[in-house]
C-alpha cells in the first residue's frame, strides 16, 4: 500500500472529509486520496523511494503538512495526523446529538426588590443538536420546553408564573428555540444566533455558548457537554406585569439571566436505562 495515514482533531475525533496530498521534492502532486468515515486514508499506489511532502486539508480546520520518507517497498506511513480549527475552537465530532434531560438544566434568574435574585428553572424539555462535518456555521440546534414546568421552589409563585401575568401557559403552552447560525467567538466558545419564540412572541435571541468537552458514558456511549447563557428582557415578550414596592422599586426585574447546562448524548436517541 503506497500512503497510510490517520486524521484527528485535537481530542481524538475522525475528521472525515480530510483530503491528503502528496508532491515531490519539485513540488509535483503525486497522489491525492480522501479520508473515510474514520478518518483513515488508505491509498495503494507505489511512490517512488525519497523524500516527499505530505499535506493535510480540511474545512474548517487549518492546513497541516510533514515530511515523509518512501521506502524501497513504496510504502509512505504517515502515521497520525491532528489537525487544529481555525480560530482554534473545537467542536464535538459531527451527526446528530440528543440531549438528555436528565442530565441538563434550563434555569432562569430574576432580580428580586433590586437587592437579590431569586432562581427557577423548567423541568421538561427536549433538545437536539446537529454538528455540520463540513461547515460548522451551518450547525443546528432546536429545543422545545413545557411553560408549565416551571420551578422555583414556592408552589404560589410558581402558579402565577404560569399565569397570563407571565408564560401564559394555557395559551402558550410551548417555548420553542431554534438556532439560525453559529460564529466562532473565542478558544472553545460560540455565538449562537437563533428565534426564541415564547408567549406568542418570535425575537432573535444569540447564545453565548462553551464546548466543555466529550467523554464515553457507562452506557457505551459518547457524550458532549455544553454550557450557554443569555440575557432577555421580558416586555420583548409581552410580560409586562410588575409591582412597585417602596421607593419606586420593582419587585421583579426587567430583564432575567438565562443559564442552560446541556449534556448530550451523541446519535439520534437517548440510551435506554
Amino acid at each position: 500500500m503506497g500512503l497510510t495515514a490517520r486524521i484527528r482533531t485535537r481530542d481524538g475525533w475522525a475528521v472525515s472529509h480530510a483530503v491528503v496530498t502528496v508532491t515531490d521534492m519539485t513540488g509535483t502532486q503525486v497522489l491525492r486520496a480522501e479520508a473515510d468515515p474514520e478518518g483513515a486514508v488508505r491509498d495503494g499506489t507505489p511512490l517512488e523511494p525519497g523524500p516527499y511532502t505530505v499535506i493535510v486539508t480540511a474545512v474548517g480546520y487549518a492546513p497541516a503538512a510533514s515530511s515523509a520518507i518512501v521506502t524501497a517497498s513504496g510504502r509512505a506511513e504517515v502515521g497520525t495526523v491532528t489537525l487544529a480549527r481555525i480560530g482554534g475552537a473545537e467542536l464535538p465530532p459531527p451527526g446528530p446529538w440528543t440531549v438528555d434531560p436528565a442530565h441538563s438544566s434550563v434555569g432562569a434568574i430574576a432580580q428580586h426588590l433590586g437587592i437579590s435574585s431569586v432562581h427557577g428553572r423548567f423541568t421538561d424539555f427536549t433538545a437536539a443538536i446537529e454538528v455540520a462535518p463540513d461547515d460548522v456555521t451551518k450547525s443546528r440546534v432546536e429545543a422545545v420546553i413545557r411553560a408549565a414546568s416551571i420551578d422555583t421552589g414556592n408552589a404560589m409563585r410558581d402558579e402565577h408564573l404560569r399565569s397570563a401575568d407571565f408564560l401564559d401557559v394555557e395559551r402558550y403552552p410551548e417555548i420553542t428555540y431554534r438556532s439560525t447560525g453559529l460564529t466562532v467567538a473565542g478558544t472553545d466558545r460560540w455565538t449562537v444566533r437563533g428565534e426564541l419564540a415564547m408567549r406568542g412572541v418570535v425575537r432573535p435571541v444569540d447564545l453565548d455558548l462553551a464546548y466543555l468537552g466529550t467523554g464515553a458514558d457507562p452506557w457505551g456511549g459518547t457524550r458532549a457537554a455544553f454550557r450557554a447563557t443569555t440575557q432577555l428582557r421580558r416586555e420583548d415578550f409581552a410580560m409586562n406585569y410588575n409591582q412597585v414596592v417602596q421607593a419606586g422599586i420593582a419587585a421583579i426585574g426587567t430583564t432575567l439571566k438565562v443559564e442552560l447546562d446541556v449534556q448530550a448524548v451523541q446519535g439520534e436517541s437517548l440510551p435506554q436505562a
